[in-house]
C-alpha cells in the first residue's frame, strides 16, 4: 500500500508529488553514479565506498553552501535548470581550494509547493554539475514548505566531501615573495553579490529578456549564467606542477578571498588593467555608480580562481590550465607586506 494522508494534503503537503518527483530525477541523477556509490535513490543516506588507492593518510575535506539571491532571478525567467550548477560550484570549487578531490553531493530543496516538473529541472541542474565535477550525486532532501514561502518559490543548498592526502594538502606556508598568481576566468557574476545587482536594475520590475548588445545576450540570461566549475582542470594542475595556494573569488570578491590564499607577511600585487573584467561587472558598475574598491570588494570581476605557483612553474601551469579549457592569465605575483591585495 502506497503512503498517503489526506489530512496532510489538506494541510499544504502532497507526499505523493514527492514521490513523482523521484521518479522524475532518478534519470538525471544516475549520469552522476561512480563505482563507488553503493546504493541508489531511496535509502535513509547514501552509502559511498571511498577509493584510497596510493595514499597514505587520506583527508575527508567538506564544503556547504547554497545559491543564495541569484534564486530570485531563476523564478522571474521561470527557469530552473542551471541553479544546480551553482550549487555545486559553491561547494566544490571550495573543496578544491585544500588540493581535494570532490568525491560525493548531496542537495536540499525547500519549496513553497513540489511541482514534481519543476524540481525534477531543479535536480537536473544539480546532476549536470555533479558531472562537471566528477562527483556523484548520492542523496538529497525535497521539503514542502506550505506557509513557509510562496508557492512558487525555493531555496537551494548543497553540500560535498573530498578526499586529499595529507602529504598534497595546499600549504600557502611554502609561498614566498616573487610567486606567480593566475587567474582562471569566470563564467559571470556566479552565485554572489546578488542583493546588490537586484537593486541596481531594480530587478523585479527589469527587462529581463530582450537582448543586450552590449551583454551579447538578454539581462536575465547573462545573470543567470551559471558558475563555472574548476574541479577539472584544477585536478589536472595538481599533478602537474606544485600549487601553493588556490583562492575561489566568490563573496567579499579580491579583497576577502585572496588574502584567505596567502602567507602572513605577503600580499597580492595585482595591476587592475591586467584583470579581464566581464561586460556584465562594467554594467553594474555604470548602472549602479558603485565605486570600484567595492566591486572589487563585492564581485569576481571576471576573474573566478585564482592559484598561486613558483615563477619557474607559472609558464608550465598556463599550458596544463590551457590544455584543459582554461583561458588563464598572469593576474600579477605575491609581494612582502601585510596589505592583503595591493591593487594599482
Amino acid at each position: 500500500m502506497k503512503s498517503f494522508s489526506e489530512s496532510y494534503k489538506k494541510a499544504g503537503v502532497d507526499v505523493t508529488a514527492g514521490y513523482k518527483a523521484v521518479e522524475l530525477m532518478k534519470e538525471h541523477v544516475a549520469r552522476t553514479m561512480t563505482a563507488s556509490v553503493l546504493t541508489g535513490l531511496g535509502g535513509f543516506g547514501g552509502l559511498y565506498e571511498l577509493d584510497t588507492t596510493g595514499m597514505e593518510k587520506p583527508v575527508l575535506v567538506s564544503g556547504t553552501d547554497g545559491v543564495g539571491t541569484k534564486l530570485k532571478i531563476a523564478f522571474l525567467m521561470d527557469k530552473h535548470d542551471t541553479v544546480g550548477i551553482d550549487c555545486v560550484a559553491m561547494c566544490v570549487n571550495d573543496i578544491i581550494c585544500c588540493g581535494a578531490k570532490p568525491q560525493f553531493f548531496l542537495d536540499y530543496i525547500a519549496i513553497g509547493k513540489n511541482y514534481p516538473e519543476k524540481v525534477a529541472e531543479i535536480v537536473a541542474g544539480v546532476a549536470e554539475g555533479c558531472v562537471q565535477a566528477g562527483c556523484a550525486l548520492v542523496g538529497g532532501e525535497t521539503a514542502e514548505h506550505p506557509g513557509m514561502m510562496p508557492a512558487e518559490e525555493y531555496d537551494l543548498a548543497g553540500f560535498s566531501v573530498g578526499i586529499v592526502d595529507k602529504a598534497k594538502i595546499l600549504d600557502k606556508e611554502t609561498e614566498i615573495a616573487g610567486d606567480v598568481l593566475i587567474a582562471l576566468p569566470s563564467s559571470g557574476v556566479h552565485s554572489n553579490g546578488f542583493s546588490l545587482v537586484r537593486k541596481i536594475f531594480n530587478i523585479e520590475k527589469a527587462d529581463l529578456h530582450t537582448q543586450v548588445e552590449f551583454l551579447g545576450a538578454g539581462l536575465g540570461e547573462t545573470l543567470l549564467t551559471p558558475t563555472k566549475i574548476y574541479v577539472k582542470p584544477m585536478m589536472a594542475l595538481f599533478d602537474a606542477v606544485k600549487v601553493k595556494g588556490v583562492a575561489h573569488i566568490t563573496g567579499g570578491g579580491f579583497y576577502e578571498n585572496i588574502p584567505r590564499a596567502l602567507k602572513d607577511g605577503l600580499s597580492a600585487k595585482i595591476s587592475k588593467s591586467d584583470v579581464r573584467v566581464l561586460p556584465i561587472f562594467k554594467l553594474i558598475q555604470q548602472m549602479g555608480k558603485i565605486p570600484e574598491r567595492d566591486m572589487f570588494n563585492t564581485f569576481n570581476m571576471g576573474v573566478g580562481m585564482m592559484v598561486c605557483v613558483a615563477k619557474e612553474d607559472a609558464d608550465k601551469a598556463l599550458e596544463v590550465l590551457r590544455a584543459n579549457g582554461e583561458d588563464a592569465y598572469i593576474l600579477g605575483e605575491l609581494v612582502e607586506g601585510d596589505e592583503g591585495v595591493i591593487l594599482e
